[in-house]
């Protein structure tokens, strides 16, 4: 299994209405992507802003690049993310995911 992680940033006073948008914009683009296995969507307010960060769980790489527009590398945006953003990774990482915590021989 894979994870894929992003990270963005918003105004602290934006940050429902921004988690409001990932679900239904990225979340349910992972969702409707054959090899998904589901996604978590974090935030934090830091001061005036908020720290998103959004990680995903797939089968493969090969089942990342059915929904990566272009390289898996690069992080995919959605017409308003420019409307709720004042910072963002521009790529995404991927890990090997080596144990599941609700495993219990982890």
């Amino acid at each position: 299994m894979i994870a894929r992680t992003w990270q963005g940033v918003t105004r602290a006073e934006d940050a429902d209405r921004y988690a409001d948008y990932v679900r239904s914009t990225g979340l349910a683009g992972y969702r409707s992507t054959p090899g998904n296995r589901g996604s978590f969507l974090l935030y934090r307010v830091v001061g005036e802003t908020a720290e998103f960060m959004v990680i995903s769980l797939w089968d493969s790489l090969e089942a990342i690049e059915a929904f990566a527009v272009d390289s898996i590398d690069v992080a995919r945006f959605y017409p308003e993310d420019d409307e709720f953003l004042i910072g963002r990774d521009l790529t995404a990482n991927h890990y090997v995911v080596a144990a599941e915590g609700s495993d219990p021989d982890a």
